[in-house]
């Protein structure tokens, strides 16, 4: 039996584990505040201290990306650390990220750092307006990130990044050049140690206030092959194992990546019903070396993400093709609790079942629901 430890204790580490069981993988998680070992589907702690977690496992792997550097050094002189600890550190500082997009040859939107007002002017100038403003460390699910559209609000947004850039030392702002994109797509895929790339199929993404709200699986054959080529020159670049999640703009037919995720990622949980092999089950098998799975559409699929809320209808459970997926997490407001994957037959059914369910769902909870469902 192979023993996997995951550096995070939240729902992906939960995800991991229930598809590492069949395969006889055992997962533990690493929370990185408490220093708690724990079972990421009960969170019963098995014992504490990084060495202990180390020493345990045979394979080290992330859920996430915000991983303190003295942890990520001492998980990487083991030896047993997967993807490495260059790809976290890209999926968590956007200057490392935006450097290893350019050094890939992958299309990404211009940009400029900004430590200072004189870093300001000078982005300003060279990125041009409207632009975009996003810590370089921290800040997801739409935090830390400002527009700039105007000079009239240079001055309010400038006091407010220097807030951030104070916080730490190592603290900057990419500013980005705004694009004028349709629409918003991601690709997950996986790369093993003996360098086979598997790549799931794109993934249409809605957001509602910076936050993944659907997730819908589309099967555009140009557009696929080129996400499937920058993907593999990310993957490559960085020598990758594990699954690699890719997020673009779609300007027109041309993709620009827009930020790439170290890690499973949310817009592919629809893998778990709607892909031969889920994304969960191919991380763990390019980590512990084993070959990867299909990742053949098996039926279309959309993903909803439940937020702030501990509970569903029972009518959900009624309508065909939708599975649950709660996270086990304490209720609060905007929080990720669990995600509903709704399959279907063909996109036809899909949309006439997605309607359904923004039917019986708090509209309250689920402000964009149904305009996505119709839209699709």
């Amino acid at each position: 039996m192979k023993h996997v430890l995951v550096l995070g204790a939240g729902q992906l580490a939960r995800m991991m584990a229930l598809a590492g069981a069949p395969l006889n993988i055992k997962i533990s998680a690493f929370d990185v505040n408490s220093e708690d070992i724990v079972h990421p589907l009960t969170l019963e702690v098995l014992g504490n201290g990084l060495q202990q977690a180390i020493d345990l496992a045979d394979v080290i792997t992330a859920e996430f990306e915000h991983i303190p550097l003295a942890v990520l050094d001492i998980c990487e002189k083991s030896g047993k650390f997967l993807p490495s600890t260059q790809a976290i550190k890209a999926g968590g500082d956007r200057r490392i990220e935006k450097a290893l997009l350019d050094q890939a040859g992958v299309k990404n939107a211009k940009y400029a750092i900004i430590r200072s007002r004189q870093d300001f002017d000078t982005a300003i100038s060279h990125v041009g307006l409207p632009m975009v403003l996003k810590s370089a460390l921290g800040g997801y699910d739409g935090k830390g990130q400002w527009r700039l559209k105007s000079l009239d609000n240079v001055e309010s947004i400038w006091a407010e990044m220097l807030a951030c850039i104070e916080q730490s030392e190592n603290q900057a702002i990419v500013a980005e050049e705004f694009v004028p994109f349709q629409r918003e797509v991601s690709l997950i895929g996986a790369r093993n140690q003996q360098g086979d790339i598997a790549i799931y199929p794109l993934a249409e993404n809605v957001h509602t206030d910076g936050v993944l709200t659907l997730s819908t699986a589309i099967d555009e054959t140009e557009l696929q092959q080129q996400a499937a080529k920058m993907f593999t020159a990310v993957a490559e670049s960085l020598d990758y194992v594990g699954v690699l999640a890719l997020e673009f703009f779609d300007v027109n037919g041309a993709l620009l990546v827009n930020e790439i995720a170290p890690r499973v990622h949310n817009s592919g949980h629809w893998t778990q019903q709607g892909a031969d092999t889920c994304q969960f089950e191919n991380h763990l098998r390019a980590v512990c070396n084993m070959p990867l799975g299909s990742t053949q559409l098996t039926r279309t699929t959309s993903m909803v993400n439940i937020l702030g809320e501990d509970c569903v209808p029972e009518a959900v459970h009624q309508l065909p093709g939708c599975h649950v997926h709660w996270y086990g997490k304490e209720k609060r407001a905007g929080r990720k609790m669990g995600h509903i994957n709704v399959s279907a037959s063909d996109n036809t059914e899909l949309k006439a079942t997605l309607i359904k369910l923004a039917d019986v769902l708090d509209p309250a909870a689920f402000p964009a629901l149904k305009p996505a469902a119709h839209a699709l």
